[in-house]
C-alpha cells in the first residue's frame, strides 16, 4: 500500500541511498526549489516520519545551502552538502566550491566540518576543492564521495605545466585535519584523500579514464576473491573510457582500498598548487566491464550509482539489452561477463537499490515501481501504474533497513495549486 508523508509546498529531493534512519522510522530529504535537484538554492535538511510528522534538522544560513543528504547507518548523524557562506564573486556555489557536513539529528543545526580545505595545498588529509554526496561504509566508520578541484578547475587538458580537474572519487578516515587560517580554509574531523586516478586525455582503447563517478562501497565487508582471503574494503564506480574509435563511454571499476590511507605513493596525498592529489600506497584501480563491442556499448540509462549486494558478491548497474532497453545487470567485484537481471519491456529510469537481504532490487519503470528477484529475475509491479504527470520520479527508490519499505517521491498537487515532489513510501512484505 502506497502511503503519502510530507504534504508540504515546497520540492522535497531524496538523495540516491540511505535516506532512512537507522531504525527505520525517519526519512531524511532537502528542498532544493527544483524537481529534478539540478538548482542548489536549498537551506534546509528535513527529516519525516512514518507518521507524517516533520522537522528541521538544519537551516543553512549566511547565503550557503545545502542538500543531498544521507543517514549514517547506526547512529543518529547525517551527512550532507554544503555551499559556501558569504559567497562572492569568485567563490560562488560549485563543483569544486562545496564540502561536507555533519549534524546529529537529535541536536539540530550543530554542524561539524567532515573534510578540511586547504588552498595552499600543503597539508596532508585537506582537500583543495569540492566534496559531493557523501555516504557511509555499512561498518559506519569511512565515508566516500566525489570530489572536482578548484585549483586546477580552470584547466580543461593536462600540460607540461599544470593537470587539469577531473571528477574523481574519494575516502574520509576519522582523524582531525588542522589546516592553515587563510580565507576559505577550513579545518575537518576527517583525513581526506582521493582513491582514483584520472587522464585528461585517456589513450583510445586503453583502461585510463578521464572521470570517475556514481561509486558504492563494495558489501558490508567488503568481498571475497577468488583465492579466499577477503578484501575489506572497496568501491565500485563508473569511469569514462575512450574506446579505440575515439567513443567516450561509461566503464565498471574497482578500486580496492588498503587498511591504512595514511601513507602516500608516488606523490603527495594532497597534490600540488599545479598537480592532483595523488592516492595512498596500496590503492589498485582495476577495470571490470568490457563492453566496447557490443551493438549498444557502455553502462547506460539514467544517471545511477552503482551498487552492491550485501555480502558483496554482486555489483548491479544498467545497461541496454540487444532490443536497447535498458535493464538491470549484475557483475561479481572479481570479474568476469555480466549478467542480465531484468528482461522488462520498458526502460528502467531511476536509481536503484538492493533489499538488505539481497534477494530483490527496487527501481521505477513504466510509470510505476518495481522491484526484481536479483536471482530469478522476474519483476513485480508493485504500485499502481500512474498517468506521466503522477508518476514517480526517475530518481531515488530505497529500501528501508528492515526491507519492508521503499521510499521514493512522485509531483503532486500542493494546497496552493502548484505541482511538487512529495515523498512516498509502499510497502513490500514478501
Amino acid at each position: 500500500m502506497e502511503k503519502q508523508l510530507t504534504f508540504g509546498p515546497r520540492n522535497c529531493l531524496l538523495t540516491n541511498i540511505n535516506v532512512w534512519s537507522p531504525d527505520g522510522q525517519w526519512i531524511v530529504y532537502d528542498v532544493r526549489p527544483d524537481a529534478e535537484g539540478s538548482v542548489f538554492e536549498g537551506r534546509f535538511i528535513e527529516a519525516v516520519s512514518l507518521q507524517g510528522e516533520s522537522k528541521t534538522l538544519f537551516e543553512s544560513n549566511n547565503g550557503a545551502h545545502c542538500g543531498v543528504a544521507t543517514w549514517h547507518p547506526k547512529r543518529e548523524q547525517v551527512v550532507f552538502i554544503f555551499g559556501p557562506e558569504n559567497p562572492t564573486p569568485d567563490w560562488q556555489y560549485g563543483a569544486a566550491h562545496r564540502q561536507g557536513v555533519i549534524v546529529n539529528a537529535t541536536r539540530p543545526n550543530e554542524k561539524i566540518n567532515l573534510d578540511a580545505r586547504d588552498l595552499s595545498a600543503s597539508t596532508p588529509g585537506a582537500l583543495r576543492g569540492g566534496s559531493h554526496v557523501h555516504v557511509w561504509h555499512p561498518r559506519g566508520d569511512w565515508l566516500c564521495f566525489t570530489y572536482n578541484d578548484h585549483l586546477l578547475w580552470q584547466w580543461q587538458n593536462d600540460t607540461p605545466e599544470h593537470d587539469s580537474d577531473q571528477r574523481n572519487i574519494g575516502v574520509c578516515v576519522p582523524r582531525h585535519v588542522k589546516v592553515p587560517d587563510r580565507k576559505r580554509n577550513h579545518d575537518g574531523e576527517y583525513f581526506s584523500v582521493l582513491v582514483t586516478r584520472t587522464q585528461a586525455n585517456p589513450q583510445p582503447g586503453s583502461d585510463e579514464i578521464k572521470r570517475a563517478f556514481e561509486e558504492s562501497w563494495i558489501g558490508e565487508n567488503g568481498y571475497l576473491k577468488p583465492d579466499g582471503t577477503r578484501q575489506k574494503r572497496a568501491l565500485a564506480f563508473q569511469g569514462e573510457v575512450i574506446t579505440k574509435s575515439g567513443q567516450s563511454i561509461s566503464e565498471m571499476f574497482v578500486a580496492d582500498l588498503p587498511d591504512d590511507l595514511f601513507e602516500p605513493s608516488d606523490g603527495p596525498l594532497q597534490g600540488t598548487l599545479t598537480t592532483r592529489p595523488v592516492p595512498p600506497r596500496g590503492v589498485r584501480q582495476r577495470r571490470l566491464t568490457f563492453t566496447q563491442d557490443r551493438k549498444f556499448p557502455g553502462l547506460q540509462g539514467p544517471r545511477h550509482w552503482l551498487r552492491t549486494s550485501p555480502d558483496g558478491a554482486q555489483i548491479a548497474f544498467l545497461m541496454c539489452d540487444k532490443n536497447d532497453v535498458v535493464q538491470l545487470w549484475k557483475i561479481s567485484p572479481n570479474g568476469g561477463a555480466p549478467r542480465q537481471i531484468t528482461h522488462d519491456k520498458w526502460h528502467i529510469v531511476s536509481a536503484f537499490s538492493w533489499r538488505p537481504d539481497g534477494k530483490f532490487i527496487a527501481y521505477t519503470a513504466d510509470n510505476s515501481i518495481f522491484v526484481a528477484n536479483v536471482e530469478g529475475g522476474q519483476s513485480q509491479r508493485i504500485t499502481m501504474r500512474f498517468d506521466e504527470a503522477d508518476a514517480p520520479l526517475p530518481l531515488a527508490v530505497v529500501f528501508s533497513p528492515d526491507g519492508k519499505r521503499i521510499a521514493y517521491q512522485r509531483r503532486v498537487e500542493s494546497k496552493n495549486g502548484t505541482r511538487v515532489n512529495q515523498i512516498f513510501v509502499v510497502d513490500f512484505e514478501k
